[in-house]
């Protein structure tokens, strides 16, 4: 199937990798990619520095749902409140809504049960992709989660598993358990990787890959190795220090890009580096490549 088609047809897209990589730029380009082929697409963001608003020129969004362009939208969500969230919506009852929110227990608990923020962010796009949004968005035909870094993204998805593996009983419980079952669906999710030709973000995208298929069962829908070097021509004269520098770079994402086939025979697209501040024009510029990359992937 065509890769494009693949993403078209998922309800939550998580893309992952390490630091730096320019994962946020790639969340972006295929909101925009997906929202040009008629899909309502929001990207749902947990990174407190809020990247996304900058990259699409939107105000930031504060936790609001912000329209960026026609069918692409992004929101910037702080997992803790989502928590607060789900009291107030069982308990209902003013009083004891600000009772539970103010206890010590409450806090402690929120702070360090294992995996229950993660959840709380995937249960969000669940809630949002089956018709539970807010009249901004009523329901977006997909999510594109930009997730945290590498190390944490298969300890993400796994997480509401977790939960609903030691609560078992009670709301939290079983918004757990539907979590869990949802992110288990690959009908319904899938997972993007992001990465450079860089020693350690291969490495690192590696291991991803082989952690997602021992402990998730899954593959990634598409490895995007991203900021490459042109091709070097052997007939520049590489005397200068510019040139020499184009020549090795080259070299190091060509080894890299090697090793990354070791683990991975599936579609992989090619981001070039490219001269552009980030924003807008960036993030254009990224979607179109994806766009002509994925469908011939």
């Amino acid at each position: 199937m065509d890769v494009i088609r693949r993403l078209e047809e998922l309800q939550l897209i998580v893309v992952t990798g390490k630091g730096g990589v320019g994962k946020s730029v790639v969340t972006a380009a295929l909101g925009r990619l997906l929202a040009t082929r008629g899909r309502k697409v929001l990207l749902l963001e947990v990174d407190p520095r809020e990247n996304l608003h900058q990259l699409l020129n939107t105000p930031p969004s504060g936790g609001d749902i912000v329209k960026a362009s026609p069918g692409l939208f992004l929101q910037h969500i702080e997992p803790r409140e989502l928590i607060d969230d789900l009291v107030r919506e069982r308990l209902k009852v003013k009083l004891l809504v600000n009772r539970v929110l103010a206890s010590p227990v409450h806090r402690h608990f929120t702070e360090g049960a294992p995996g229950l923020k993660e959840t709380a962010v995937f249960g969000r796009a669940l809630r949002l992709v089956e018709g539970h949004g807010p009249p901004a968005l009523r329901r977006p035909d997909a999510v594109i989660l930009d997730a945290p870094a590498t190390g944490h993204g298969v300890s993400w998805m796994a997480a509401p598993q977790l939960v609903a593996d030691v609560v078992r009983s009670g709301p939290i419980g079983h918004m757990a358990g539907l979590i869990s079952a949802f992110l288990g669906d690959r009908r319904r999710v899938g997972v993007v990787v992001v990465t450079t030709a860089e020693e350690m973000p291969v490495e690192e995208s590696r291991e991803l890959i082989g952690a997602l298929r021992e402990r998730l069962d899954r593959q990634p829908e598409a490895v995007i190795a991203n900021a490459l070097y042109p091709p070097f021509d052997d007939d520049v004269a590489s005397d200068d220090e510019t040139t020499a520098l184009w020549r090795d770079r080259r070299a190091i994402n060509v080894a890299q890009l090697e090793r990354l086939d070791e683990v991975w025979a599936g579609p992989r697209a090619e981001v070039p580096l490219l001269p552009i501040d980030p924003g807008p024009a960036l993030v254009g510029a990224v979607s179109r490549t994806l766009a002509d990359q994925l469908r011939s992937a």
